[in-house]
C-alpha cells in the first residue's frame, strides 16, 4: 500500500482537517519535477567509444577506501549543499511559528520550490498548534480526574470504616498521588481549604526483584540475627510503620462535592425530579456507582492520549516521507535540516502525553483493578475483534441455503397451484402475517450490513457514533451472518408449514403445523435474551438496555443510540402489529381451525392503533426531554413532527377501518402535512443537504461520497418513497395478482428500504459535524461536583 493511502487509512477521522496534508504537499512536489521534465536540457549523445582510454583509467583508478569518500561528502554537504534555513518567529499577540528560508529561490524554478515550503510552514504550524492546543486540554482533564480520584478515595475510607492503620496501609503502598511521579508537575491531589498533599516517592520493583533483594539481606545476615530481627518485627507496634511526613487521605474532601450520577432506574430518576441534587448518602451501591464511572472516565482519558500519541506519530512520519520525496525530485539536501527542527519542536520533544499515559496506566491498575496489570491493560487497550474465515463461511452457506429455499417455495406454491386454490385468502389473512414478521426483521438486519460496509468504506466512525465499547462493535459480515442464519429458520419453516398443507397424508397433523411459527418466534426471544456468552452477547443485551430505554424514554438521559433505535423502530410499525397478531391468533383465534375472530373484538382495533404509535410516541417524549435539558429550540420542532405523525398515523387507521369521506379527508390532510414536513427534516436537518450557497449547490459543504448524483438520487428516493404510505389514503389501484396483506407488506419493505438508506446519510452527517468540532471521544461526566465557593 503506497504511504498516502496508509497515511489516511490511520488517521484519526475526526480530526482529519488537522493532520499534514500530504496530498496536497504531494501535489506541489509533482510541479517542481514537471517544471524540471520541461527545462531539463537535451541529452548529449556519448562520443567515446566502448573501451576507450577514459573508462579504463576510472576502472583501474586507485581505491582511496570508503571511509574518507564518506567523510569528505559528508562535510561537503554541510557547508555547500545547504538550502534552507527554519527559524522559529515570535510575533506580538500570538505564538512561535515556524518559518523556512529557501536560500537558492533566485535559480531556475525557485518560485515552485518556495511555494513547497511556505505550504510546508503552514502545515507544520497548523499541527504544531493543534497538538499543543490538545496536550492543554488533557493536562486540564488530568487534573480535574486527579481532585476526583482524591474524593474517591475520602469515599472509600467513609464507606468502608476503615481504620487508620488499614488506611496508611494501603495508601502507602499504593501512592496517594493519581499519577505517577514521573508525570506532569501539575498532576496531584488536591482538596479545598489545605496545602498539595506531597506525592510519596515509589520504587517499582517485579516480584524476582524483591525476593533476589531478600535473600541477598538474609544470606549476610547470621542465623541469630534473622531470629532477633523477626521477634523485633513481632513487637514492633503498628503505628511505628508510619513515616513521619505521611498524611493520610484528606475525608474532609467529602464536605465540600456533590454526587453527581445520572440515575440507572425510572424509580431513581423520579426520586431525582422531585428533589434537588443529592448528597453523598455514604452507602457501597453509591461507592460502587461511582467507580464504575471513574474506570470508565479513566478509559476514555486513555484512549484520548492514544489518539494524541497516534496523531504526533503519524505526522512526524509524514513530513518525513514528503521531505525524502522533496530530496528525490529537486536532487537537494534539505529533509535533514527540517526534519532535525522538527525533532526538537514540541511535537516530537514533548514527553507530557507518555507520561500521562504512564501515570494512567499505573493508577488504573492500582485503584480499579487491584493490581492486576494484565487485567487493566486489557481495559485500557481493548483488542479490536478480528474478522475470521468461519463467519464468511457460514455466511455464505446460509445465504446459499436460504436462496434454495426461496425457490424450493416458489416451486411448491406453482407445482400446487395455490395462487387458485380457493383457501388462497384464508391462508394469506392467517398465515403470511405470521411469517412477514420475519421478513421485516431480516432486511431491516440486511439493511443495516449494508449501512456498515459502507460507513467502513468512507470512514464513517460508526462504534464511536453508537458508543460501542471498543472490540465489541460488529462487523457487517457478523451482521450479514445474523441476518441469513434468521432468513435461513424462517424460510424452513415456512416451507415445512406450506409442505405440511399440500401433502394429505399429514392433515392429521394441523395442530403441530399451525404451532410452526409461533415456535420460531419462541426460539427467536429466546436466543435474543440468552444470558451466555455465545451469538455477540455484548450486542445484544445493548439491544435490549436501547430498547428498554426506548420504551421508557422520559425516564431515561436520551442518548444518541437511544433516538435512533427508535427511529428504526418507526419504520416497523408492520411488524409490530404482527406481534399483535400472533398474540390474537393463537389467544383469542381458533389456530387449529385457521380461523380468527379479532376484528370482532373492540379491543383489538384500540390496541392495533395503540401499538403503532408507541415507537412516534417514544420519540416525541424523547425530543422533549431533550428540550428541557439541552435548551435546544429545535428538538421542540422535532417533538411536533412525531406529533403530527402520530395523529396522521392515527386517522389514517380510523380511515382504515370505518371508512367515509369524513375520515378520508382527515387521514388525507393529516398525512399531506406530515409527509411535507418530514421530507423537509430527512434533507435538511438529519441530512444536511439542500444549502444553497454550499460549495457544492444544494447539498453541503463537505460529502464523504465522492459522487454527487449519489445524492440526488438519494433525495428523489426519500421524496418517494414517503409518499408511498399515502396509497392507503387516496385508494391507489392494487395490483390484481397481489393480495391486500401482500401489498400492505411490499409498502412495508418500502419503508425499510428507505429507513436504510436515511441511517447512511443521518450518521454521515453526524460524523461531519464530529469531524468540525474535532470531537474524536467521548465525554463522560464525572461523578464529583466540587462546590467552590466553601473551598475558598
Amino acid at each position: 500500500m503506497k504511504f498516502g493511502k496508509e497515511y489516511v487509512s490511520q488517521m484519526v477521522h475526526e480530526w482529519q482537517e488537522a493532520y499534514m496534508d500530504y496530498n496536497h504537499l504531494k501535489s506541489l512536489l509533482m510541479e517542481i519535477l514537471n517544471f524540471k521534465k520541461k527545462n531539463a536540457p537535451l541529452p548529449e549523445v556519448a562520443a567515446t567509444p566502448r573501451g576507450s582510454l577514459k573508462r579504463r583509467v576510472s576502472m583501474y583508478r586507485a581505491f582511496s577506501g570508503l571511509q574518507i569518500r564518506y567523510n569528505s561528502f559528508k562535510g561537503k554537504n554541510n557547508h555547500e549543499d545547504e538550502v534552507i534555513v527554519v527559524n522559529s518567529v515570535q510575533q506580538e499577540g500570538s505564538e512561535s511559528h515556524y518559518e523556512t528560508t529557501f536560500l537558492v529561490s533566485c535559480e531556475e524554478g525557485g518560485e515552485c520550490e518556495l511555494n513547497f515550503f511556505r505550504s510546508l510552514d503552514d502545515e507544520f504550524n497548523k499541527v504544531l498548534t493543534f497538538y499543543k492546543k490538545k496536550v492543554g486540554e488533557v493536562k486540564v482533564e488530568a487534573e480535574a480526574l486527579s481532585k476526583q480520584m482524591d474524593a474517591l478515595i475520602a469515599l472509600r475510607i467513609k464507606v468502608d470504616k476503615i481504620s487508620i492503620v488499614d488506611q496508611v496501609i494501603d495508601t502507602f503502598s499504593n501512592e496517594d498521588s493519581v499519577f505517577s511521579p514521573a508525570s506532569v508537575d501539575t498532576m496531584h491531589f488536591s482538596s479545598p481549604g489545605r496545602p498539595h498533599m506531597e506525592a510519596i516517592q515509589e520504587v517499582e520493583m517485579n516480584n524476582e526483584e524483591i525476593l533476589e533483594q531478600e535473600t541477598v539481606q538474609e544470606v549476610e545476615m547470621t542465623s541469630e540475627e534473622i531470629l532477633e530481627e523477626k521477634a523485633k518485627i513481632g513487637k514492633r507496634d503498628t503505628t511505628e510503620m508510619i513515616p513521619r511526613d505521611f498524611r493520610p487521605a484528606p475525608v474532609e474532601v467529602l464536605d465540600y462535592v456533590k454526587i453527581n450520577i445520572e440515575p440507572e432506574t425510572p424509580i431513581s430518576t423520579l426520586r431525582c425530579i422531585m428533589t434537588s441534587k443529592p448528597n453523598l448518602s455514604f452507602s457501597k451501591e453509591e461507592l460502587r456507582k461511582v467507580e464504575e464511572q471513574m474506570k470508565k472516565a479513566f478509559v476514555e482519558f486513555y484512549q484520548k492520549l492514544r489518539l494524541l500519541k497516534r496523531y504526533s506519530s503519524l505526522n512526524v512520519l509524514a513530513f518525513s516521507k514528503i521531505m525524502k520525496k522533496y530530496d528525490k525530485i529537486s536532487s537537494r539536501k534539505a529533509s535533514k535540516s527540517y526534519l532535525e527542527v522538527i525533532e526538537k519542536s514540541y511535537l516530537r520533544s514533548s514527553d507530557e502525553v507518555l507520561k500521562l499515559m504512564e501515570g494512567v496506566e499505573v493508577t488504573f491498575i492500582k485503584h480499579f483493578v487491584d493490581g492486576n496489570r494484565k487485567k487493566g491493560m486489557k481495559y485500557l487497550r481493548p483488542q479490536a475483534q478480528r474478522e475470521t474465515h468461519r463467519v464468511t463461511f457460514l455466511l455464505g452457506l446460509f445465504s446459499g441455503c436460504s436462496l434454495a429455499l426461496v425457490a424450493a417455495i416458489a416451486v411448491s406454491i406453482r407445482a400446487g397451484t395455490l395462487l387458485e386454490n380457493e383457501d388462497r385468502g384464508q391462508y394469506m389473512e392467517n398465515i403470511f402475517p405470521l411469517y412477514s414478521l420475519f421478513g421485516f426483521v431480516v432486511l431491516h438486519i440486511v439493511m443495516y450490513g449494508a449501512n456498515i460496509y459502507y460507513w467502513r468504506r468512507f470512514r464513517v466512525n460508526y462504534p464511536f457514533i453508537f458508543g460501542f465499547k471498543q472490540g465489541t462493535e460488529l462487523g457487517y459480515r457478523q451482521v450479514l451472518l445474523l441476518a441469513s442464519g434468521l432468513s435461513l429458520l424462517a424460510l424452513a419453516a415456512a416451507l415445512y408449514h406450506l409442505d405440511m398443507d399440500i401433502d394429505p397424508e399429514t392433515q392429521s397433523f394441523q395442530t403441530l403445523t399451525e404451532l410452526t411459527p409461533l415456535a420460531l418466534v419462541i426460539i427467536l426471544l429466546t436466543v435474543t435474551f440468552l444470558p451466555l456468552n455465545i451469538i455477540y452477547r455484548s450486542s445484544r443485551f445493548f439491544f435490549i438496555k436501547c430498547v428498554w430505554r426506548c420504551l421508557l424514554a422520559p425516564l431515561y438521559k436520551v442518548t444518541l443510540p437511544d433516538f435512533f433505535l427508535a427511529d428504526q423502530l418507526t419504520s416497523q410499525v408492520q411488524a409490530i402489529r404482527s406481534l399483535q397478531f400472533y398474540v390474537c391468533y393463537y389467544g383469542w383465534g381458533n389456530f387449529r381451525e385457521r380461523s380468527n375472530t379479532c376484528q370482532e373484538s373492540k379491543i383489538y382495533p384500540i390496541l392495533y392503533i395503540f401499538l403503532a404509535i408507541i415507537p412516534f410516541w417514544s420519540r416525541f417524549i424523547q425530543c422533549l426531554r431533550r428540550v428541557f435539558e439541552e435548551r435546544d429550540l429545535m428538538q421542540g420542532f422535532n417533538s411536533l413532527k412525531y406529533l403530527s405523525t402520530v395523529v396522521a398515523l392515527v386517522m389514517r387507521t380510523l380511515y382504515d377501518q370505518k371508512r367515509g369521506t369524513f375520515w378520508r379527508v382527515m387521514a388525507a390532510s393529516t398525512s399531506g402535512i406530515t409527509t411535507v414536513g418530514n421530507t423537509y427534516w430527512d434533507l435538511v436537518v438529519d441530512w444536511g443537504l439542500l444549502q444553497r450557497n454550499s460549495k457544492n449547490p444544494w447539498l453541503r459543504d463537505k460529502l464523504l461520497v465522492p459522487y454527487k448524483s449519489v445524492y440526488f438520487v438519494a433525495i428523489v428516493l426519500n421524496i418517494i418513497l414517503r409518499l408511498v404510505w399515502m396509497q392507503l389514503v387516496l385508494d391507489f389501484q392494487q395490483l390484481p395478482f397481489l393480495h391486500r396483506r401482500a401489498f400492505i407488506a411490499l409498502v412495508a419493505c418500502l419503508e425499510i428500504l428507505r429507513r436504510g438508506m436515511w441511517n447512511f446519510f443521518r450518521l454521515e452527517n453526524e460524523h461531519l459535524n464530529n469531524v468540525g468540532k474535532y470531537r474524536a471521544s467521548e465525554s463522560v461526566p464525572l461523578p464529583f461536583n466540587y462546590d467552590e465557593d466553601k473551598s475558598m
